[in-house]
């Protein structure tokens, strides 16, 4: 079911500009008008004619950080990413191809996990990498995401056939970057939930959250995906009526949030049952249920993802590190890595991305910590590409300190 499509209130914004501020693209790229003039700005201008749409708008990361920062509650992400929506155009070109391969991780992850060993050493090739820098725009300077031989659902489906006798049970919305890059996180999360007597249970079917497709301006092929997801949602709180989880900080926003707001796609009978992980554990850790644990004598440095800033979760996540015996964890400055999805892998984004980055990067190696934790695989992706630490998911920190 979609939603009729609703005045913004962008006549809540006073001008202040703290949204500019505090807005990583435009302190690295003067190009960028930043988010007052892109969103309630340019709003009023656009409800008159759409001529007064500027593509300046594709320079937004849709971080957040300039909804997280105002102090009126404007929607400015979303006004930017709906006026995208409705008066973008996206002529058939190279570089639409590159947003095409970037943005369908579903069709790409299924063609690719089958040869992944072969993919793998092909992308990480410096021939192969101009060759995609000089014609579909992928800038050689950044390696691409590795895939897994094999996909999660393919191990759970081996692996977890007794999850239905925990006597509770959560709903896991995977992700793609769990199903066709990184298992291990998915392998973990049974783990701990188990070690909780609490049982994991996969949707019948799972589309990609749609953020990657919103983000390279293939908003329809979104909207299918939200409903299909939806409807998922809905069939599997009839069968339990239980949490739905997810290990992604971005698709736990895009779930709960963009579907309604930006993709106009009802998903008000399910929004309460979805959650980001961390927020689930700490409460469980609350309420006493909190497996045994051995120390982990490690130094740790924690990276605050944006979207997760946005949605208010990083606290839970935070508290949940402490549980932790013997860990060092120091909470790095809020800033944003500059990836932001597919955004940095673009020859014409990856200098702003860089230089949105340098600080974090900075930040991290000063502190000569044994890894870096962080809830986003973007983030961890920029991380380890531009630090050489390694950057672990709080789930997976967990899953390491469970006692044998």
């Amino acid at each position: 079911m979609s939603l009729p499509r609703k005045d913004t209130s962008f006549d809540q914004c006073i001008k202040c500009t703290v949204c500019t501020v505090y807005c990583p693209v435009a302190k690295a790229n003067p190009e960028y008008p930043g988010p007052k003039q892109c969103g309630p700005d340019g709003e009023r201008l656009r409800i008159k004619s759409p001529e007064f749409y500027d593509e300046a708008l594709k320079l937004c990361t849709n971080c957040k950080r300039c909804e997280t920062a105002c102090p009126s509650g404007v929607k400015i992400g979303d006004l930017i990413a709906v006026a995208r929506d409705e008066h973008a155009k996206k002529p058939l070109s190279i570089k639409t191809i590159r947003d095409f391969v970037l943005s369908h991780t579903d069709l790409m992850g299924s063609a690719a996990t089958p040869f992944a060993p072969i993919i793998n050493t092909m992308t990480g090739l410096q021939p192969v990498k101009q060759a995609m820098h000089h014609t579909i725009g992928v800038d050689q300077r950044k390696t691409l995401p590795k895939y897994a031989h094999g996909t999660f659902r393919r191990w759970y489906k081996q692996n977890c056939t007794s999850q239905a006798l925990y006597p509770r049970q959560v709903h896991y919305f995977h992700g793609c970057y769990v199903n066709y890059n990184y298992p291990q996180l998915g392998k973990d999360l049974v783990k701990v939930m188990n070690a909780m007597s609490i049982g994991v249970q996969l949707l019948d079917k799972e589309k990609c959250c749609g953020v990657p497709l919103i983000a390279n301006g293939f908003f329809d092929k979104a909207r299918k995906n939200a409903r299909l997801n939806v409807s998922s949602f809905q069939a599997a709180v009839e069968k339990y009526d239980a949490p739905i989880i997810s290990t992604s900080s971005t698709c736990a926003l895009t779930l709960k949030d963009e579907y309604p707001q930006v993709l106009k796609v009802d998903n008000s009978q399910v929004a309460s049952h979805i959650e980001f992980v961390t927020r689930f554990l700490l409460k469980e850790c609350m309420n006493g249920n909190l497996p045994k644990l051995k120390p982990i004598n490690k130094k740790v440095v924690y990276h605050t993802p944006c979207h997760l800033e946005k949605s208010g979760g990083s606290l839970y996540t935070i508290e949940l590190l402490k549980q932790i015996p013997g860990l060092d964890l120091v909470v790095l400055d809020s800033q944003c890595c500059g990836l932001a999805g597919t955004y940095g892998y673009k020859v014409e984004n990856y200098e702003t991305s860089m230089a949105i980055g340098h600080p974090l990067f900075n930040q991290i190696q000063r502190e000569r910590a044994d890894f870096a934790v962080t809830d986003c695989e973007t983030c961890k992706w920029q991380i380890e590409e531009n630090t050489g630490l390694e950057a672990l998911h709080p789930v997976s920190l967990l899953a390491m300190a469970l006692a044998d």
